[in-house]
């Protein structure tokens, strides 16, 4: 019954990437396998495919959420999967420990299309900076049960959290074949070098003491 609704769900998800508009040019050939060498050609056209250059398995297995955010991504991008090159579509499982999250992070090239399967989820995105500097980021949030789909728009932050007691997992079509993660914390408290104290002290309006604490944290990338 389990395997079913996986493959039901990775069904649901590969139908409504391939009808939706990709954030990616569209191809000039049937494929173009990405190839992991400087001396390649740039283009490997239809007669240098293999069947093992459009496959990936593993996506029936659940991640390892033993980690502080208690989650897991599990992507299948054009680094996991060289066939999607140039095909404008990739995917990704989730899973989380109780009261897991995935926290607020973007992807700067993708729209994302999130379906849950088991367990209980609380998502959100915030939009862009308003017009009137009067008004503030509006925040959409949702509480998502199996079967529910929920679409995170390109760049925008979004973020995904277990609710419940119990493991969730979730699986997300993105409109990229590299879609990209920024994850917010990661990218201004953990960068390298890391971003000046007196920056940041402006921006987020807290003591120095607050930022150099932030900053010398470890802060796990769970892609």
């Amino acid at each position: 019954m389990a395997t079913t609704r996986l493959l039901f769900s990775i069904a649901i998800l590969a139908l409504a990437s391939s009808l939706a508009y990709a954030s990616d040019p569209s191809p000039l050939q049937d494929f173009c396998v990405a190839v992991n060498d400087s001396k390649a050609s740039d283009l490997q056209g239809s007669k240098h495919g293999h069947p093992d250059d459009f496959f990936f398995s593993g996506l029936n297995k659940p991640g390892n959420t033993s980690n502080p955010l208690g989650s897991r991504v599990t992507p299948v991008t054009v680094n996991q999967l060289a066939g999607l090159n140039t095909l404008g579509i990739s995917l990704a499982r989730l899973d989380f420990a109780p009261y897991g999250l995935n926290p607020p992070h973007t992807h700067p090239r993708a729209t994302e299309i999130l379906v849950v399967v088991e367990g209980t989820l609380y998502v959100g995105f915030v939009t862009s900076n308003p017009a009137n500097p009067n008004q503030k980021n509006k925040l959409f949030t949702k509480t998502l049960y199996p079967g529910d789909v929920f679409v995170f728009p390109e760049g925008l932050i979004h973020f995904q959290f277990n609710v419940g007691n119990t493991n969730a997992v979730a699986f997300a079509g993105l409109s990229s074949q590299n879609p990209g993660v920024i994850t917010i914390a990661n990218a201004v408290f953990g960068s390298d070098p890391p971003i000046s104290s007196d920056v940041l002290t402006k921006a987020f309006q807290v003591d120095v003491n607050v930022i150099k604490y932030l900053q010398g944290q470890f802060w796990w990338n769970i892609n």
